[in-house]
């Protein structure tokens, strides 16, 4: 079996990968942490509109380092710059726009992903950000749920499995996975791969996966850049 260690995306090619389906004029919401990453990689001669619960739409990739302006932060606490045109408005308003229907993308990390589309990716655990946060809003509010995580574990458990079995955040609204190995929607409460890593074999790659991971026409190479 192939050791997925030595062949893995990091989490900025994943990044990357997910940011190229972003479409062009598209309202997107990033979850806190490693989903802040996919702003990094925003296709050129497109532009997506970032939001962040916290009351900003449109800002900008972050500051360099010593010239943050510590009143312009993200929903992570992390610095931002504003675009030309960028807004403020109240929380309550943020959420409004979310639950109001007026997001076209969230993009969000996982603890699990059930073949269902169902959502675990929240924790108030040692480490944990101490509160749910706007991520059960953000699943059924906007338009595309997307998850970017590692396809296993720390300790090589799947990610993607047939049943949650930690709380859920969210029921039925994930609709593609980007993981270290593969690329996978969720269709009829299925896994179907779309595109897998080239060095990793189908067995091997199901061999890691919690769920099938069944096929509707070829499947493509996952390829990104060196970053």
């Amino acid at each position: 079996m192939t050791d997925i260690s030595d062949i893995k995306l990091s989490n900025a090619q994943i990044a990357w990968r997910a940011a190229q389906d972003i479409e062009d004029g598209a309202y997107v919401n990033l979850g806190i942490g490693f989903p802040e990453m996919v702003a990094r990689y925003q296709v050129e001669g497109r532009q997506a509109i970032y939001h962040t619960e916290n009351g900003i739409l449109d800002f900008g990739p972050a500051p360099a380092p010593g010239e943050e302006d510590w009143d312009l932060i993200n929903a992570g606490k992390k610095a931002v710059t504003l675009n030309p045109g960028a807004a403020f408005f109240h929380h309550a308003d943020s959420f409004a726009m979310v639950r109001g229907g007026h997001l076209d993308v969230a993009i969000l990390g996982a603890f699990e992903v059930a073949e269902t589309g169902d959502l675990a990716n929240w924790s108030v655990g040692k480490g944990g950000v101490p509160a749910v946060g706007g991520a059960m809003d953000l699943v059924h509010g906007a338009g595309r749920v997307a998850v970017i995580t590692d396809h296993v574990t720390k300790t090589g458990a799947p990610k993607l499995v047939e049943r949650c079995s930690l709380p859920l955040t969210g029921v039925g609204c994930v609709t593609r996975v980007y993981t270290s190995l593969a690329v996978v929607d969720i269709e009829g409460g299925r896994f179907v791969l779309r595109e897998k890593l080239p060095a990793i074999s189908m067995g091997d790659l199901q061999a890691v996966t919690g769920a099938t991971l069944n096929l509707d026409g070829p499947v493509a190479d996952l390829t990104v850049p060196e970053l």
